[in-house]
């Protein structure tokens, strides 16, 4: 009498795999013309404990039907095999047993089969002991794929908060970023000695107008990533660019007392690399240059996209040094040469006119000495 065809999908049955193990030729004909009876085709049959346990390794199976009293191995000996195995802990187990065995099939179901089948077993009650063993691996299979999802969804989560943190540390100083994720607002501070680099290019809006925009951004974003990896290696934090003017700043967030060398060091590479970048692009860009040292207030703009910049007349100082400088060379303030003298050698220009500063004595940085 099929019972479990009647309530389950065919094709549900159809994948349920079942191994019968029994040293009884005749009762795993009798179990699995049973099995088919009820819809399901899907049968291995072992005719001991020892066999069992090798198709169990290459094969997966939803449930076992295991004999209680076998020789070489009973189903007692099998079930705590199964036990230490990682992989077969989950696998239903119904133990088949006769009367006068009733005591040790309680204690197969102690070390971890799911039920008992008793000989002679009834087909009414078989059937009902083999759907609950389907119910079980259907909820099974259900909280397998959930939490397979939960895991999926959590390094999908994972991914994006790496991203997010790429992303933050692109545009900010670490430190800044870290106060970020912490939920820290208004991040801003004070810093009473750095200096700031500014640059431009020359030459730059001439060639923007016989180039591609797609070719102009290809060329800056080579340029600028040359400057990019120069700071980095230099332990100075990029500002920004606007446009093809380049902004970086040695001191913070972090303090440290070499600031204007570093970025005297930074301006005598970028014209490095911008002889390299014309080198490689068959280019003739120029660029001026200005470094100015002193207090600065710095902190974290913008809602919903942060930004990093620095205010105060330090700020405003270091960028007129860049644009009353000199094609090819790097101007610095009175300010930073006071930091830098003793270790880099300078062309004195004497006092220079800076729109909104009035005359302002500057130098032009040569080497290092």
């Amino acid at each position: 009498m099929a019972v479990i065809s009647q309530i389950v999908d065919p094709q549900e049955l159809a994948r349920f795999k079942v191994l019968i193990v029994d040293d009884s030729r005749t009762l795993r004909r009798i179990l699995t013309q049973e099995l088919k009876d009820n819809g399901i085709v899907n049968i291995v049959e072992a005719n001991d404990g020892l066999q069992a346990l090798e198709v169990l390794k290459t094969q997966t199976f939803d449930l076992m039907l295991l004999d209680m009293e076998m020789p070489e191995l009973d189903g007692m000996g099998v079930l705590e095999i199964l036990s230490k195995e990682d992989g077969l802990k989950d696998l239903s187990v119904i133990v088949i047993s006769g009367a006068e065995s009733l005591d040790n099939a309680i204690k197969c179901i102690e070390i971890g089969a799911d039920d008992y089948l008793p000989k002679p077993f009834n087909e009414v009650l078989l059937a009902a002991r083999i759907f609950s063993s389907f119910q079980k691996k259907r909820v099974r299979d259900l909280e397998k794929e959930r939490m397979e999802a939960v895991q999926k969804e959590k390094q999908l989560l994972e991914i994006e908060q790496l991203k997010t943190e790429k992303l933050m540390l692109n545009i900010l100083p670490r430190p800044i970023a870290e106060r970020l994720k912490r939920g820290e607002k208004n991040i801003s501070g004070s810093y009473p000695e750095v200096t700031i680099l500014f640059s431009d290019l020359v030459g730059f809006t001439q060639m923007s107008s016989k180039t591609s925009a797609t070719e102009l951004v290809m060329l800056l974003n080579d340029l600028f990533t040359r400057f990019d990896k120069r700071a980095e290696m230099l332990g100075l934090e990029k500002i920004k660019t606007i446009g093809d003017a380049y902004m970086a700043v040695g001191g913070l967030p972090i303090p440290r007392p070499d600031h204007a060398e570093l970025c005297a060091d930074m301006a005598l590479g970028m014209f490095e690399d911008l002889q390299e970048f014309n080198a490689s692009n068959g280019k003739s860009l120029n660029m001026r240059i200005g470094l100015n040292s002193g207090p600065v207030v710095a902190g974290v703009i913008g809602f919903t996209k942060f930004s990093y910049d620095l205010w105060g007349n330090t700020v405003n100082t270091a960028s007129r040094m860049e644009s009353t400088s000199k094609a090819g060379r790097t101007q610095v303030s009175t300010a930073t040469y006071e930091l830098l003298k003793g270790k880099f050698s300078f062309d004195e220009q004497g006092p220079v006119e800076c729109k909104g500063l009035g005359q302002v004595m500057a130098y032009m940085l040569e080497k290092r000495i």
